[in-house]
């Protein structure tokens, strides 16, 4: 792995997506309105804002890094642009790490402006570390870049990268246990949802949220979701297929 060779990469993505402004807005101003809209919804409930707040400012980013980055990377693949890199003298782990540190580097800056807007300006109020939240958002939004890159090698159209938002993101947010608890749910769905990253996720928020901090449960969900995020980018670099020129 050639350090050089994946900062280069990692450049070369974020100077691409400064270029996007639509792409900019999804990321930034996207996650902000809902979270601002969830917060106008419930204006006359505020502990239902302060309960279940928390867990959203984690959850939108992973949506929109997902959807950004599986568009992103499709458009790569359709463009041939990621066929030419490939027969370049750059390893697969070089290619992907570049990706993945450019969006890793988008998911923090949204991670930590959608929580910075929820705490001061619209009075989010949790049990525990504001700083624990804004982390909590940041793994969550790189777990939704690494699902999103993933998404991208079974997608052939960008319209079909959108399709797999309710195959890949919308299960796993009616089971992660944001609108009924797990335990309230069928046997069945129970047992699936232990099988979704995004419910360790919700799960460490939620600690955050209402506990006041992770504990050794909520240690086990963050290892969970890294651990999501690892095997997603491995399993995405198993697609990479180079050529020869």
């Amino acid at each position: 792995m050639s350090a050089r060779a994946t900062g280069a990469t990692a450049a070369r993505v974020i100077r691409q997506l400064r270029r996007d402004p639509r792409t900019i807005a999804l990321v930034i101003v996207v996650p902000l309105m809902l979270i601002a809209l969830f917060k106008w919804v419930f204006d006359g409930q505020p502990q239902t804002f302060d309960r279940i707040g928390g867990p959203l400012v984690g959850i939108f980013p992973l949506i929109t890094m997902f959807l950004v980055t599986s568009i992103t990377m499709l458009r790569e693949r359709v463009t041939g642009t990621l066929e030419r890199l490939m027969t370049m003298p750059l390893s697969k782990l070089d290619l992907l790490a570049g990706y993945g540190i450019a969006f890793a580097a988008v998911a923090a800056v949204q991670g930590a402006i959608v929580a910075g807007v929820s705490f001061l300006l619209l009075g989010l109020d949790v049990a525990g570390s504001e700083l624990a939240v804004v982390a909590l958002a940041v793994l969550n939004a790189v777990l939704g870049m690494a699902l999103g890159l993933l998404a991208s090698a079974f997608a052939r159209t960008e319209f079909q990268a959108v399709q797999f938002m309710p195959a890949f993101i919308f299960p796993q947010l009616l089971l992660c246990g944001l609108f009924v608890p797990r335990a309230q749910m069928a046997p069945a769905l129970e047992a699936l949802s232990w099988a979704l990253p995004m419910t360790y996720a919700y799960d460490a928020l939620e600690r955050v949220t209402v506990n006041g901090e992770l504990g050794s449960r909520g240690i086990v969900d963050v290892i969970v979701v890294i651990a999501a995020a690892l095997l997603s980018l491995t399993l995405a670099a198993l697609t990479l297929r180079r050529r020869t020129p």
